[in-house]
């Protein structure tokens, strides 16, 4: 699968329209061609705000809580998460480039149509988050729980993937092939309806014996 580049900010086609945010975040706040840059949010509390047709630049988030936030056809470069509370949270048309998402409570969010381009995962619970075409470009994903999540379309060209669970995942028309690695710490079966290249296969060997309780032994 080819790489798609990501777009700059100039190429948005609400561009033109972006004013910069004034204040801080708010519960259930109205964020519409709204540009956020070089701003740090430390604690937010915007529970169910929405976000539509926004740019963030440079921005960071540290804890707080952003439960149910809706992200409409937003772009967010450099954007840096820590321990942000995104449980349950709505992503449709969305790109995100060069983050970096670290602690991150996403669990039972949806995500629809998003790319993520050179963002690096640490420890995020998408446990029963549902991702319908969802492609991540050149990442890293550590530590990254998929467990009970449903997948349908999504793909990882480039990625590295490193202690990734998919206990009790629903997959549809995931492409694994393009995975740099892929490092699963567990729920192989929840592999089903993956689609992986035979020397991936054979790199899951291993695991796949010991999950079947297979012994392997030469003599």
């Amino acid at each position: 699968m080819a790489t798609a580049l990501p777009r700059d900010r100039a190429d948005l086609p609400y561009a033109a329209h972006l004013e910069p945010a004034d204040g801080p975040l708010s519960r259930e706040g109205d964020y519409d061609t709204v540009l956020f840059e070089d701003v740090e949010f430390d604690g937010p509390e915007a529970g169910g705000a929405r976000f539509t047709e926004c740019a963030f630049a440079s921005v960071s988030f540290t804890g707080g809580r952003m439960r149910r936030a809706r992200f409409n056809d937003v772009w967010l470069h450099t954007v840096r998460w820590v321990g942000t509370d995104l449980a349950q949270s709505g992503w449709l048309d969305a790109e995100v480039v060069g983050g970096m998402l670290a602690g991150l409570e996403v669990y039972d969010a949806e995500l629809r149509r998003v790319a993520f381009h050179h963002c690096k995962f640490d420890s995020v619970n998408l446990r029963g988050a549902v991702l319908r075409d969802v492609v991540f470009h050149d990442c890293v994903l550590r530590d990254v729980d998929f467990a009970g999540a449903s997948l349908t379309g999504a793909a990882f060209p480039g990625s590295v993937l490193e202690g990734v669970r998919f206990d009790r995942a629903r997959l549809s028309r995931v492409d694994l092939r393009g995975a740099a690695a892929l490092g699963i710490a567990g729920g192989l079966d929840g592999l089903r309806g993956a689609t992986v290249s035979s020397a991936q296969l054979v790199e899951l060997a291993p695991l796949l014996a010991d999950t079947l309780g297979i012994a392997v032994r030469d003599r």
